[in-house]
């Protein structure tokens, strides 16, 4: 069920603290982490306690929680003093996502080139 922990999801174990993170920032509804194979200096994934599939699901069904994960972006962008960064969400096999939990990533701290990927 949307919003409730998932026993399979990686980063529901990372939010109940069962596997370790190296957390940067923790609100009331989301927490902020390095990627554990990050592709720029700042590589931070933020993401809702509350278990959503992809970011379609999160902003369809919790559409506060979603612009809770959009400002923390900022939140780690400003305590990383990025000047400009990337704000990535991938929605689906196909475009990469490989966590089945709403993440956003954060990117920065080198020259990003368009298009991605």
């Amino acid at each position: 069920m949307a919003g409730e922990p998932q026993d399979d999801c990686l980063f529901c174990k990372i939010v109940a603290g069962n596997i370790p993170a190296t957390i940067v920032r923790e609100t009331e509804t989301t927490i902020a982490f390095r990627d554990i194979n990050p592709q720029a200096p700042t590589h931070v994934l933020v993401i809702p306690k509350a278990h959503y599939r992809d970011a379609a699901a999160l902003a369809a069904g919790a559409p506060e929680l979603a612009a809770d994960v959009l400002r923390e972006t900022q939140a780690v962008a400003d305590e990383d003093k990025l000047e400009s960064y990337r704000v990535v969400f991938n929605t689906g096999a196909g475009a990469g996502q490989t966590v089945w939990h709403a993440h956003a990533h954060v990117v920065g701290g080198r020259g990003l080139h368009w298009p991605p990927g």
